[in-house]
């Protein structure tokens, strides 16, 4: 046990000091998947919209390319966008491998699918009956889709805590398209990992505090929006 009483006063040492260049970091992996997230509920939630209330033809297809997306594995993803924009990928000639965009690009590729099937389940769930007398009282496309996503927005919230989680915690593809490199695309992950190979465990478990800390603070406060939804509906 005496590895771990070590390791904890090593790293609290080290974060009190400012050794670790821990506040970087935790920036830096916030910027890269605060701008993921972002992006992939601009795509994510209208394809799982799309996805949860319309009865087309190709509705099959897209719900098992969401689900089965839900399992990619992120060095896979890390492995086509490095090849992707690597100098002799079609996207080369940007410069973009080992940089932040390009770790955003993998963390989009990943989280797009959580947020698109969550958000397809909960739309699914909204009584087709709500949608369909909306429209007989003269509701627009865009005013039917409001609806529904109000009806479903715990469920979203849900799509939100999925997507953001699976990200934050995911190390091999931000990795192999950022590079780790100090200052630069240095996150949390990779960090932990690097300390690690070091043997330095007080700074990888001293970030793993930080990691898990960030992730039950964002967690409880979409939890809190979920239950605040479900007081005003009691209410």
């Amino acid at each position: 046990m005496s590895i771990y009483v070590d390791s904890l006063r090593e790293g609290f040492s080290l974060l009190a000091s400012g050794g670790l260049d821990v506040w970087n970091i935790v920036l830096t992996s916030l910027r890269v998947s605060v701008t993921a997230v972002l992006i992939s509920l601009v795509l994510g939630i209208p394809a799982g919209y799309m996805l949860g209330s319309r009865r087309s033809f190709g509705r099959h297809a897209g719900l098992v390319l969401a689900n089965a997306g839900m399992g990619l594995p992120p060095v896979v993803v890390g492995l086509a966008v490095a090849m992707t924009l690597s100098r002799r990928g079609p996207l080369g000639e940007f410069g973009l491998l080992y940089s932040r965009p390009a770790m955003v690009i993998a963390q989009v590729i990943i989280s797009i699918p959580l947020i698109a099937a969550v958000t397809a389940a909960a739309v699914s769930s909204v009584p087709r009956e709500l949608r369909m007398q909306a429209r007989s009282l003269g509701a627009s496309h865009l005013q039917e889709a409001v609806l529904t996503v109000r009806e479903a927005r715990m469920g979203l919230v849900a799509a939100v805590a999925a997507g953001f989680g699976a990200i934050i915690s995911e190390v091999g593809a931000v990795m192999m398209v950022g590079g780790n490199l100090q200052g630069e695309t240095r996150v949390m992950t990779t960090a932990i990992v690097q300390y690690s190979r070091m043997g330095r465990y007080g700074a990888a478990l001293a970030l793993g505090v930080v990691l898990l800390s960030m992730i039950i603070v964002v967690n409880i406060a979409l939890t809190g929006m979920q239950t605040s939804g479900e007081r005003w509906e009691r209410g």
